[in-house]
C-alpha cells in the first residue's frame, strides 16, 4: 500500500505537534505525566488516516518524546510509557462517531500503558498498605482525564475547520 506524501506530511506535522504541545504543561505530575493537549494532533490525524498512520504517527511522537529527554527505570518501561502509549492514541481511528469515542479509546489505551508501567515498575511510589493497582489508576487518571476532556473539546473544535479546508 502507497501512502501518499500529503499524508506523511500530516502524519510528521501531528508527531511535530503533539511534541512542542507536551512541552506546554497545563499541570506537571510530581512522577512524571502531566496534563497538555499533546494527544490532540495524533487523534486527529488517526480519525482523518485511520489505524496504520494513527499508530505510526504516535510511535514516532513518542519515540521523539522520549529521546528529547523522557524518564527511564528500565527498556520495557521506556517503550511502555513512550512509543507504544502513544501509538495506541492512534486506536481512535477504529470509534470515528462519535467524535468523543475515538478520543476516548485513544486515550483510555494509552492510559492501559501508563497504569501497566506504573504496576509494574513503579510500585515502590504506591503508600504503604495501598494496592498497586489502585495507586496506579489514581494516580494515572489524575492527569489522563483531565487530558482525555482537554483532547475532545479541542478536537470538537478543530475537526469541523479541518473539514471545511477538505
Amino acid at each position: 500500500m502507497r501512502i501518499s506524501t500529503r499524508t506523511l506530511v500530516e502524519g510528521a506535522l501531528a508527531a511535530a505537534l503533539s511534541v512542542a504541545l507536551s512541552y506546554l504543561k497545563i499541570w506537571n505530575m510530581p512522577q512524571g505525566g502531566s496534563i497538555t493537549l499533546e494527544n490532540v494532533p495524533l487523534v486527529i490525524f488517526a480519525l482523518r488516516h485511520g489505524l496504520r498512520g494513527g499508530l505510526a504517527a504516535g510511535a514516532v511522537s513518542g519515540l521523539i518524546q522520549l529521546l528529547l529527554g523522557g524518564y527511564v527505570a528500565h527498556p520495557a518501561q521506556a517503550i511502555l510509557d513512550y512509543p507504544l502509549a502513544f501509538s495506541v492514541i492512534g486506536l481512535a481511528a477504529l470509534a470515528p462517531r462519535p467524535l468523543w469515542a475515538g478520543a476516548l479509546l485513544g486515550s483510555l489505551a494509552r492510559f492501559v500503558c501508563h497504569v501497566l508501567s506504573g504496576v509494574i515498575f513503579f510500585a515502590s511510589y504506591a503508600p504503604e498498605g495501598t494496592n498497586v493497582w489502585i495507586y496506579s489508576i489514581g494516580y494515572n487518571g489524575s492527569f489522563m482525564l483531565p487530558n482525555l476532556i482537554l483532547t475532545v473539546m479541542a478536537c470538537y473544535l478543530v475537526i469541523p475547520r479541518l473539514e471545511k479546508l477538505r
